[in-house]
């Protein structure tokens, strides 16, 4: 379950100065990582692009740096509801015009909403980059929003709503979040609540677009055959008169630091299941944290692979589970260590026993030389094995400048994970696991049966 979220430098203030608006800076260009470059377009819009030569196709990402924990409760779901509603046409398209303009060149595309973004994607052959930046920039630019859309998508929420609660795996993480951080941005939803979904009216949402979809924060990424400057005249011409102005970036997005401890101790949705869906955690540094890569081999070294100390002790040696592993997660000045597990109801004692032991004893005494030089290598080649395609690439770019506000070479974070030794992984480790944990539970539990977790 490993994930590598350590793209930027998090130099914050002692990062170099932007360049001024038009001009274009080359970020990388070098065997790890394609030619990268960024330009700044009047208005505060951004342009990023990965030329990747060996490759046919493209992908286009616009970014808006708006996700649900930009929403106060009344207004909770707004950002993913719209993200939605955005397909359902525009002034000049309908949604089957959309869809049949996309089809027509076998592209695909997409969008997802997260904690602190929302992202509007298309794959596409590369000579059909310039219908993928029409067709995305018209979305965002242009949506109607109308009543009767929101009404019929609104059904399509809840429903997707529903498909998240009845997947318990899926439950117990939006479940953790809410027993973590209590009733904060960070601990709903994305999806939002029934009630919430239902309260929305087009006024709500309408004006969530209005406010929220300004060109400050508005990123452009483009990975795969493409050139630079094509890239912008196509984004250029497709956004028009929204670039005049001397407006600047939106700045980087900051957070509340991580709380000292979590908002419950235990969280529950009961539940008729066959197996006990567990998921034991504890706050931890947010992303621009230089701890952060350190954390993410200790993440890796836990339960991140195979052979990872929890995969080995609780599946590999006692056969009690099918899955169990570890998360880092990383948000502004925030972010969680989770351990995920699902198992019967009569082994859930035991799988958190083992859980705790082990939490225990790497926070006492660390890991070994040969488990971080294993860790590493498991980071890095993940990290380089995950940018094989163009959809990574443009999506690394997009993190990068809204998440972190620079781009960092590919070869640098392979330097900063390879400069991580047992000393600083020890550190982190010592500081995270004896922090007060929550767990969240998905299955045939009373309030009651808690007591005995």
């Amino acid at each position: 379950m490993t994930t590598v979220d350590v793209i930027g430098t998090g130099a914050g203030a002692d990062a170099p100065a932007p360049a001024p608006a038009g001009e274009t800076v080359l970020l990388d260009l070098d065997e790890v990582g394609g030619r990268v470059e960024r330009t700044e377009l009047p208005g505060g819009l951004r342009v990023l692009t990965e030329t990747m030569p060996g490759v046919l196709s493209a992908t286009l990402g616009i970014w808006v740096g708006v996700g649900s924990r930009d929403e106060s409760p009344d207004l909770s779901g707004s950002s993913h509801f719209l993200e939605h509603l955005l397909f359902k046409g525009t002034t000049t398209r309908s949604a089957l015009d959309i869809a049949t303009a996309m089809d027509a060149v076998g592209g695909e595309m997409n969008a997802f909403t997260a904690k602190e973004h929302t992202c509007y994607y298309a794959n596409v052959l590369a000579s059909d980059l310039p219908l993928a930046v029409t067709l995305l920039s018209d979305l965002v630019t242009e949506a109607c929003n109308t009543a009767a859309d929101l009404e019929s998508e609104r059904t399509v929420v809840l429903e997707e709503i529903a498909m998240r609660d009845d997947e318990p795996s899926d439950a117990v993480h939006d479940l953790f979040a809410g027993t973590l951080y209590g009733d904060t941005p960070l601990g709903r939803s994305v999806l939002g609540s029934v009630d919430s979904i239902e309260r929305l009216s087009r006024d709500d949402v309408d004006g969530w677009y209005r406010s929220r979809y300004a060109m400050p924060s508005i990123v452009v990424t483009a990975a795969g055959r493409v050139e630079h400057q094509q890239v912008l005249d196509l984004v250029t011409a497709a956004f028009g008169d929204r670039l005049n102005g001397d407006a600047r970036p939106a700045p980087l997005r900051t957070g509340d630091p991580a709380p000292p401890g979590p908002a419950r101790p235990v969280g529950l949705i009961s539940r008729r299941t066959e197996q006990t869906h567990v998921l034991l955690g504890v706050p931890a540094m947010g992303r621009l944290d230089d701890r952060r890569y350190a954390a993410a081999v200790l993440d890796a070294a836990v339960g991140g692979g195979m052979s990872s100390r929890l995969f080995q002790e609780i599946r590999e040696k006692r056969g009690l589970v099918y899955t169990v592993g570890s998360a880092l997660t990383h948000y502004a000045g925030a972010g969680t260590f989770s351990v995920y597990a699902g198992c019967s109801k009569k082994r859930v004692p035991e799988v958190l026993r083992l859980i705790r032991a082990e939490l225990d004893r790497v926070a006492a005494e660390g890991i070994s030389v040969i488990e971080v030089a294993r860790s590493r290598g498991q980071l890095k080649g993940g990290l380089v094995l995950g940018l094989e395609d163009t959809g990574s690439r443009m999506s690394r770019l997009g993190k990068s400048e809204l998440s972190y506000g620079e781009y960092l070479p590919v070869r640098e974070v392979l330097s900063r994970i390879e400069s991580v030794d047992e000393e600083q992984v020890r550190a982190v480790a010592a500081d995270l696991f004896t922090r007060k944990t929550c767990l969240a539970v998905v299955g045939p539990y009373r309030e009651s049966d808690l007591d005995h977790l």
